[in-house]
């Protein structure tokens, strides 16, 4: 084997796991989302800055809120998932460091002082978390169906007022219900993606 994870393992975070459309009504627990965050907050991001911040949907008020700024086609599944999660990148992330990096807390003002270098770190650095987000929802045996289809703008107004965060995905969870998955799309071929200089 060339992979420390055993078959079933890969299989259930890569090779058999797909983007669900369907869901079941078996509930998703505070427990289970604790347990996938504490899973995935390990994984690495530029500084540790950890950016990611997550508005779990749960009340009706808050899933209408919600779905009234989805794209047409997300709106259905997004209703009647179980759980929604709204993943953004916290643009005052940098407040955190000293603590997060301690071994340079100066790391605050010296590279992230000014919002745009900001913006520009903690998208892409909470953009990595949003996969992290995924495969710990795959690793809790639940599916996952991210979304990018959205008035992130109204999102963004809707949750977050203050102006500090921006919307990066919706993802619904749960268990995979009745036709939940689409037909699996074709991938690039190793040949195609890597090259050796």
């Amino acid at each position: 084997m060339t992979l420390a994870l055993d078959t079933a393992a890969q299989d259930l975070l890569f090779r058999e796991a797909r983007t669900a459309n369907t869901f079941t009504e078996d509930p998703v627990s505070d427990e289970q989302v604790q347990a996938i965050y504490d899973l995935v907050k390990y994984a690495p991001t530029a500084f540790n800055q950890s950016p990611l911040r997550i508005v779990l949907v749960r009340s009706p008020e808050a899933r209408e809120r919600l779905v009234r700024h989805m794209a047409e086609g997300n709106r259905p599944k997004t209703a009647t998932a179980p759980l929604v999660a709204v993943l953004a990148a916290d643009h005052e992330f940098h407040e955190e460091l000293p603590r997060l990096f301690p071994k340079f807390p100066q790391a605050k003002d010296v590279f992230f002082g000014e919002r745009p270098a900001r913006e520009k770190a903690g998208s892409f650095n909470a953009a990595l978390q949003v996969g992290y987000f995924i495969i710990g929802v795959r690793a809790a045996g639940l599916a996952a169906g991210p979304m990018t289809g959205f008035d992130a703008a109204g999102i963004d107004k809707e949750f977050f007022p203050e102006g500090d965060h921006s919307v990066l995905a919706v993802v619904n969870i749960g268990r995979p219900g009745v036709d939940a998955w689409q037909e699996r799309s074709p991938r690039l071929a190793y040949e195609e993606v890597v090259t050796t200089v």
